[in-house]
């Protein structure tokens, strides 16, 4: 018995010895695969790359048929320098070809005699909601505000403009030849804005100016504060969070996306459409217009921008930009401004009516906006109303700086200024003929070309664009 525990006690000893030196032996490993004989990833297919200027829905618009035009005799407002009294211009192939005091007309021009009457650039407007809040204003047609989150960046204007809007040729016959339809300020981020033409067009694509950029709709103040004071944020410090927070996002998603983009190896990151707005506007091709009140708030704005190292185009409202048009300057950002709304809620309370001349005397981009219908249809009242009020407050604003905030300005605030917003030989030949000084509140646009080609005519009711939800409405004159 003894001797059969000993040799037991042996074999269990040589057993355990064998598996312990088993143990220490090196497994098989698997050859791991070469980058070279990984599998191919799949390519994105059609709409799965984010790309830098992306144009899902490029412009269709084509300039209608012209005329080489001469306009002389008028007084030549040309937002570029100086008027030209009793001046010539002249227009052919969509372009401004000539002005000055003596312009010989070619032998195929249509000559327009200007005796007593102005001539401007076409009014631009930055700050518009035709079209994506139609008439008749009804809920069903409601389509400015995506309130259904603070931060909408993947939101696009030019999905809810209606083209038969019937306040576009409204607008048109107000002297208006661009605008800026943008998001509702309801949300901190509440998408992409579009410039359009102020054209008769069967799609917003038809309308859309070529080559324009994208601007991106942020709030700040009260607006997002009551829409969410349920859900969050519900103080302007909450708003604050919210903005960075996507911008946070954004940088991320950004870095991701411009390291696949250069080297295309791997699986491409998955889109998301609102981050893919605001990467954009970080790598400087959308720009930001933000609809903003107080000075203090503007402040904060543009440091948070320099937080994440993009730029604010332009403030809009700011009521409040006479107490720091310093520091727009400073920071190149713009002003869009009314003549004299204030007073309507808490941080609209502080404004002034000379706010533009301030804001202009302190060497900022002041311009005139219209964020109404009606207002967009008289604009150049609204800037005579704060040129006087400059005035009033012992700023000499002058009737050619005073056209500035309706024309120049505003292109420049769009990166338009290139192409419209001046009478220069070269430019697009956006231009209105008034019946008389365009500051005063008895003048009316005459005539409105867009491109060279005269699409209002206030002597011709027969040519009148009328959309097609007015088709049915018979007039007086029909």
């Amino acid at each position: 018995m003894k001797r059969n525990h000993a040799l037991l006690r042996l074999i269990t000893s040589i057993c355990l010895t064998f598996i312990c030196a088993t143990a220490q032996l090196p497994r098989a490993q698997k050859p791991k695969e070469s980058v070279e004989n990984s599998p191919p990833s799949t390519p994105p297919g059609p709409g799965g790359a984010s790309l830098p200027n992306a144009n899902p829905f490029p412009s269709t618009y084509r300039p209608f048929p012209g005329r080489t035009t001469l306009i002389r005799n008028a007084t030549i407002m040309t937002a570029a320098g100086a008027s030209i009294p009793n001046g010539s211009l002249l227009l052919r192939d969509g372009k401004i070809a000539a002005v000055g005091v003596s312009v010989t007309a070619p032998p195929d021009a249509l000559v327009i005699d200007g005796t007593g009457k102005y001539v401007t650039p076409g009014i631009i407007d930055v700050h518009s909601h035709v079209g994506v809040y139609p008439a008749p204003g009804v809920d069903a047609n409601s389509d400015g505000n995506e309130l259904t989150n603070p931060v909408t960046a993947n939101v696009w204007a030019e999905h809810s403009v209606w083209p038969q809007d019937p306040q576009l040729p409204r607008v048109l016959a107000g002297g208006v030849t661009t605008m800026q339809v943008l998001p509702g300020s309801g949300n901190l981020i509440g998408g992409r804005s579009v410039v359009l033409k102020i054209v008769p067009s069967r799609t917003v694509q038809g309308m859309k100016f070529p080559g324009a950029k994208y601007g991106l709709k942020m709030a700040c103040g009260e607006n997002p504060k009551r829409v969410y004071q349920t859900r969050g944020p519900s103080t302007r410090m909450g708003n604050v969070a919210g903005y960075r927070a996507a911008w946070i996002q954004a940088e991320g998603y950004r870095r991701k996306w411009d390291a696949w983009n250069a080297t295309h190896k791997g699986d491409a990151p998955a889109r998301d459409l609102g981050l893919e707005t605001l990467a954009e506007v970080l790598r400087g091709n959308i720009l930001v217009h933000t609809h903003c009140y107080r000075a203090d708030e503007m402040a904060q704005m543009l440091d948070i921008a320099k937080e994440f190292g993009y730029k604010v185009r332009a403030f809009h409202h700011a009521v409040e930009a006479y107490k720091i048009a310093e520091l727009l300057k400073a920071n190149g950002t713009g002003a869009a401004e009314w003549a004299d709304w204030g007073g309507f809620k808490m941080e609209a309370n502080d404004s002034v009516k000379a706010n533009l001349a301030i804001t202009d005397a302190f060497g900022a981009r002041a311009m005139i906006h219209s964020d109404s219908a009606d207002g967009a249809q008289r604009l150049n009242q609204e800037v005579a109303k704060a040129m006087y009020a400059g005035r009033a407050a012992g700023i000499m604003v002058t009737e050619d700086q005073a056209i500035r905030w309706l024309t120049i300005n505003p292109a420049w605030a769009l990166d338009l200024d290139d192409k419209i917003g001046s009478i220069e030989v070269g430019k697009n030949a956006d231009v209105v003929l008034w019946s008389g000084n365009p500051f005063s509140i008895y003048t009316k646009a005459e005539k409105v070309w867009i491109d060279g080609a005269m699409l209002f005519d206030r002597t011709d009711t027969s040519e009148h664009w009328r959309t097609d939800f007015e088709l049915g409405v018979v007039r007086e004159k029909d």
